[in-house]
């Protein structure tokens, strides 16, 4: 069975960042949950499938705004903003 590192250098340009599970400061995924979180805060659905509906555009639209990403990243001082 390949490693995960085996894999990852057989594929050609893919850069690879590792970050830190926690402390949460330190994981840009948090940011990216905290801005959906965010979103919804003064929603208030009925049920989960009430908030599944909500989420779900919320999410499509986090797909198409790189910047977000990007930001959430930048935040965690792993790596340097770009200029």
């Amino acid at each position: 069975m390949a490693t995960a590192a085996t894999v990852i250098e057989a594929r050609q340009g893919l850069t690879v960042f590792r970050f830190p599970a926690y402390p949460p400061d330190l994981n840009p995924a948090e940011g990216v949950w905290a801005h959906l979180k965010n979103s919804l805060g003064n929603l208030a659905p009925c049920s989960l499938d009430g908030l599944a509906a909500l989420a779900r555009p919320r999410l499509k639209r986090m797909q198409y705004a790189p910047g977000l990403l990007d930001g959430s990243i930048a935040k965690t001082g792993l790596i340097p903003a770009s200029p």
